[in-house]
C-alpha cells in the first residue's frame, strides 16, 4: 500500500506585521513622544496630531479624540485641577510603568542575556548556581545540597554491593556559586550642554535610566538602584520621575554628584557597590565651603578637576568603582576622564549616543558577577 509523502522545506512569503488595534498603534507612538516631551501630555498630543496629518495614522472610525478617551478609560490619563481651577490632563503611574517597559524592550530587549537569577560571583558559597565541583559533606550542609548520585557511587565503591551501606563519609555536596547583591547609583548630567549643539542627549540618557530601573526591579529585585541628577548641585530623583526629567540652565558640578552617590552607597549593606555616570561635559562648577559656587565654563580649571580626582580616589578607598559613560569625544575632555578613571581605577567608555544602552547593560551584567572584597 502506497503511503502519501509530504514535502518538507521552507516557504517564503511577504512579511506581515503583527496585527495591532488602532489604540495599540497610537499608544506605541504616544509613549515615545511623552518621553521626548518630558511628560508634557499637551505637547505630546500636539506632536501626535502633526504626525497624523503627515502619515494618516488615524481613520474616520478612530480619531485622536477617541484615543484620548481610551487613555482615560484604560487608566493611562488622569485629570487634574490647577490652583486657578483649570483642568489639565497628565499621565498616570500606569503610563510611567509602560514607558519604562518600552525603554527596557528598546534598549536591552535585543541583547543576549547571560545567566539567570541574581548576581553570580566567582566565590563558592550559598546559592543555587551549580559549579560541577564536589566536596565532602560537612556538618551544617543542607540535605538538599547532597548529590545523591555521587554519594551512592561512593557508597558502592567504599562498601561493595554485597554489604551496601551509606554513611556520612560517603556523602558529597555539589558546590554552588555565592549569589551576591549589587547596589548601583546612576548619575545623570542635566547641565545645559546636554541639549546644546543641536543634539538631544538627555532623552537617550533618560531612556537608559528607565530601562536599567525596569531591568533591576523586575529581574534583580534584591539589587538596589538609586538615581541622581547633577547640575550646579546634585539631588536624588525617584524612578517614577524619570519621564519628566529636564535639562536646566546649569553648570556641571561633578563633585556634588559623587559626594551624594557615595553618601547613598554608604547606607547600603551590600558588599558590591558601583557608580555609573553619564555625562557629556567637563566639570565646571564647585560649591565652596562658604556656600558660594565657583564656576569656570571655559576650561578644565585645576581647582575643580583636582577635587574631582580626590573624590575618585576616595571612592576607590571605599571599594566603589566608577564607570563613566562619556558622550562627548573632545580630546581635552577625554584626557580628563582618563585621569579621573585612573584615580579611581574604574572604567570609562567614550561613546556617542548610539550604543550607550548596550554598554551600560553589559557592564552592569559583568560587574554583578564579580564579588568585590572590602
Amino acid at each position: 500500500m502506497r503511503k502519501d509523502s509530504k514535502q518538507r522545506g521552507f516557504v517564503f512569503k511577504s512579511y506581515n506585521a503583527p496585527s495591532q488595534t488602532p489604540f495599540e498603534t497610537l499608544f506605541e507612538i504616544f509613549k515615545e513622544l511623552i518621553t521626548y516631551t518630558s511628560g508634557d501630555f499637551d505637547e505630546a498630543i500636539e506632536w501626535l496630531r502633526e504626525l497624523d496629518k503627515e502619515y494618516q495614522i488615524t481613520t474616520d472610525e478612530y480619531t485622536i479624540e477617541d484615543f484620548i478617551e481610551d487613555l482615560k478609560q484604560k487608566g493611562f490619563l488622569k485629570e487634574e485641577i490647577d490652583p486657578d481651577g483649570n483642568g489639565a490632563l497628565s499621565i498616570t503611574a500606569k503610563t510611567e510603568r509602560a514607558i519604562r517597559q518600552q525603554a527596557l524592550d528598546q534598549i536591552f530587549g535585543q541583547i543576549k542575556r547571560s545567566g539567570q537569577g541574581n548576581h553570580r560571583s566567582k566565590s563558592p558559597g550559598l546559592g543555587d548556581e551549580h559549579t560541577g565541583d564536589f566536596r565532602s559533606y560537612q556538618f551544617g550542609d543542607a540535605l538538599d545540597k547532597v548529590s545523591i548520585t555521587e554519594s551512592l557511587k561512593n557508597a558502592q565503591i567504599n562498601h561493595g554491593i554485597s554489604n551496601f551501606t551509606l554513611d556520612e563519609n560517603d556523602l558529597v555536596v555539589e558546590e554552588t556559586l555565592h549569589k551576591s547583591q549589587m547596589s548601583t547609583v546612576l548619575m545623570i548630567d542635566i547641565s545645559h550642554s546636554m541639549i546644546l549643539y543641536g543634539e538631544d542627549r538627555i532623552t537617550p540618557a533618560k531612556k537608559v535610566a528607565m530601562a536599567l530601573a525596569e531591568l533591576i526591579t523586575t529581574r534583580y529585585p534584591k539589587d538596589t538602584l538609586d538615581i541622581l541628577v547633577f547640575g550646579n548641585d546634585a539631588w536624588p530623583i525617584a524612578i517614577k520621575d524619570l519621564p519628566y526629567l529636564k535639562v536646566g540652565p546649569y553648570h556641571t558640578n561633578t563633585v556634588a554628584g559623587l559626594e551624594l552617590a557615595m553618601d547613598l552607597l554608604r547606607r547600603k549593606r551590600n558588599t558590591n557597590k558601583q557608580i555609573f555616570m553619564i555625562t557629556d561635559g567637563k566639570p565646571s562648577c564647585l560649591k565652596l565651603p562658604n556656600g558660594e559656587y565657583f564656576k569656570d565654563s571655559f576650561g578644565l580649571n585645576p581647582t575643580i578637576t583636582n577635587t574631582c580626582y580626590m573624590m575618585a580616589q576616595q571612592a576607590r578607598r571605599l571599594h566603589i568603582p566608577i564607570t563613566t559613560f562619556m558622550i562627548a569625544k573632545d580630546d581635552y575632555l577625554m584626557q580628563f576622564v582618563r585621569e579621573f578613571t585612573h584615580a579611581n581605577q574604574g572604567k570609562a567608555f567614550y561613546t556617542g549616543l548610539k550604543g550607550l544602552g548596550e554598554m551600560i547593560f553589559e557592564d552592569y551584567e559583568t560587574n554583578r558577577k564579580k564579588r568585590i572584597r572590602g
